[in-house]
């Protein structure tokens, strides 16, 4: 196993060791599963260096009056809720590779063929967010822990946007691509 003082690395080599273990169809049901908990992070991540905006790409950014226009102000304000918790915990880079894969393996799916294999991948993630922690921040032993005790919020937030865009999809307003539309019946 890699050092855990080089977190990216060894993030990056756990899940790439450790989520193509996963027969192909529990990895189907992850994905289809936790992809909304994904794109809300990669936001989320994006704005933190911005106060009350949202980075959805590049070169889309938006304010509170933005969000108004395009009705989707509850929706940012969740979001928002959660940049405000990450920023307070000055979250670092290899912290959000960490959520983002628990995130995954963390599946509500009722498909996962081969629970325990999904339970050990979860053990490894978790473990590694531990093992990081203690090494980078032994000022907050429970570092670890608050960073845990936001994924309910991920999740709920991540319910909200597929729930905004299976509205916008049941209304026709805009066209949407293949794929997305199949993740967002897959978790309808």
């Amino acid at each position: 196993m890699p050092d855990p003082t080089v977190p990216d690395s060894d993030i990056k080599a756990l899940t790439i060791l450790c989520f193509p273990s996963l027969s192909l169809a529990d990895q189907m049901s992850l994905l289809q599963s936790g992809w909304m908990e994904i794109l809300v992070l990669r936001v989320v991540f994006r704005s933190l260096a911005l106060e009350d905006k949202l980075v959805y790409a590049e070169d889309y950014i938006m304010d509170e009056e933005q969000s108004k226009l395009a009705g989707v102000l509850d929706l940012n304000n969740a979001i928002l809720q959660l940049v405000k918790k990450y920023k307070a915990m000055r979250i670092e880079k290899e912290e959000f590779v960490v959520v983002k894969a628990i995130a995954l393996a963390n599946s509500d799916s009722m498909q996962i063929e081969d629970v325990e294999a999904v339970q050990r991948l979860q053990d490894v993630l978790h473990g590694a967010l531990q093992d990081y922690e203690s090494a980078q921040h032994t000022e907050d032993p429970r570092r670890a822990g608050k960073i845990i005790m936001t994924l309910p919020l991920l999740r709920q937030t991540a319910a909200r946007a597929v729930q905004h865009f299976c509205s916008i999809k049941q209304e026709g307003r805009v066209p949407m691509h293949k794929l997305f539309l199949e993740l967002l019946e897959a978790k309808a």
